[in-house]
């Protein structure tokens, strides 16, 4: 890869993790981002399974893209991203059940997620293999940290415990709200300010 090309790359790979963040700036895929970060450990999980389909949705689209009909598109599309949840789903099914329970039917409606989607229409398909997977990564790592901190916050102050690790001793009263609807929206709101805040800066 020529140098010409690299700091082009390296934006593609960087933006999604602060500059355009899929939660804290674009603030789309909000409502599973909400629902499953009541625990550090589902949130993680869940970034992990949104890794694995945005990339290889990405890749699939982006090698697909010249032989597919501009009028079939989204349907083609639909049809690579649910193959690829699918996957996911039955590996977390076999291998991590408890996970899989936890996530529930947040991981099948990964299908619909606007980021999956909207990286796939508005990148992968307009794009080569190299620069769409650089894509995917960004945003699957900005998702992944957001919403893992998320749940680390609201676990440790709504449960006392990080990972399923007690961090914060039996002194401390746990807050309920922090692990209800609630403190979803409370946590994701501070963090979105101290995003902005430091994006000022």
């Amino acid at each position: 890869m020529d140098a010409q090309h690299s700091p082009g790359l390296l934006k593609e790979f960087t933006k999604g993790i602060f500059r355009e963040n899929p939660i804290l700036i674009i603030m789309l895929g909000l409502c599973p981002t909400l629902a499953v970060s009541s625990s550090a450990t589902d949130a993680f999980g869940m970034g992990m399974a949104f890794t694995f389909v945005v990339t290889c949705s990405n890749i699939v689209i982006s090698l697909i893209r010249r032989f597919v009909p501009g009028q079939i598109r989204i349907p083609v599309f639909i049809t690579v991203i649910s193959t690829f949840v699918t996957m996911a789903d039955y590996a977390l099914k076999a291998f991590v059940p408890s996970l899989s329970r936890s996530l529930g039917v947040f991981v099948p409606l990964i299908v619909v997620n606007c980021i999956v989607m909207g990286r796939a229409e508005a990148f992968a398909s307009k794009n080569g293999v190299v620069p769409s997977i650089l894509d995917a990564l960004g945003m699957s790592i900005g998702f992944t940290v957001v919403i893992t901190i998320l749940g680390g916050i609201r676990e440790l102050f709504g449960n006392g415990t990080v990972f399923g690790l007690r961090v914060l001793g039996a002194w401390f009263p746990p807050v309920l709200l922090f692990i209800l609807p609630p403190g979803a929206f409370l946590v994701i709101g501070f963090l979105m300010a101290l995003q902005q805040r430091i994006a000022k800066r």
